[in-house]
């Protein structure tokens, strides 16, 4: 036997009968890989398809959600008004000052009215129309916001340490960027011990 003549096909074992065996296997594969592309394009239809499902049953439960709390918010907003409102009233004397106050009020009423009265799908709608009519402002906010954010959990860690220097009777140890100067908790002996100073 030679090199470059066949010696069976790979499928059946049986040995090759000239070319039509040969196109019988050619046959025999590309049915094969037209089976498997088939198969695999049913897989990919169910899994799109359940894709979209998952998609779909999320979005409802979260139109479902806020529909429910979007009462809530609306009373929220509403209250925030008319406090605004209320606190414009203490600057009689200054038209200026009392006319954005009120302007602010009026706006967070009308907030409150548009919240009430739009569904979950509608704000989207419009949230995404603002992203695509001023995606540089929309980035801004998104850029402040979470500055703004990271102050106020910044700010709020290290209050924490300096309730916990004032809970242990670390009154004058100085705090600077959320840790201890000249020692750690580990220096500070349990309560009820006292420490030895080596005197």
């Amino acid at each position: 036997m030679t090199i470059n003549q066949p010696t069976g096909s790979p499928a059946t074992g049986s040995p090759a009968t000239g070319p039509l065996g040969a196109e019988s296997a050619a046959t025999r594969e590309t049915a094969d890989w037209k089976a498997l592309r088939g198969d695999v394009e049913g897989i990919a239809d169910v899994a799109v398809e359940r894709g979209r499902g998952f998609v779909s049953a999320a979005r409802g439960h979260a139109e479902g959600y806020v529909e429910r709390r979007k009462g809530d918010a609306a009373q929220s907003v509403n209250d925030l008004a008319r406090t605004v409102r209320d606190s414009s009233k203490t600057f009689e004397d200054r038209p200026n000052i009392r006319a954005f106050f009120d302007s602010a009020a009026e706006g967070l009423e009308h907030l409150g009215t548009q919240i009430e009265n739009k569904s979950f799908s509608e704000f989207y709608e419009d949230a995404e129309a603002l992203a695509r009519r001023a995606p540089v402002a929309v980035a801004v906010a998104t850029f402040v916001t979470g500055f703004v954010v990271a102050r106020f959990i910044k700010s709020s860690s290290v209050s924490a340490v300096r309730d916990l220097d004032r809970d242990l009777g670390l009154r004058d140890a100085p705090i600077r960027d959320g840790s201890l100067r000249g020692g750690t908790l580990r220096d500070v002996p349990a309560p009820g011990l006292q420490r030895d100073h080596g005197v």
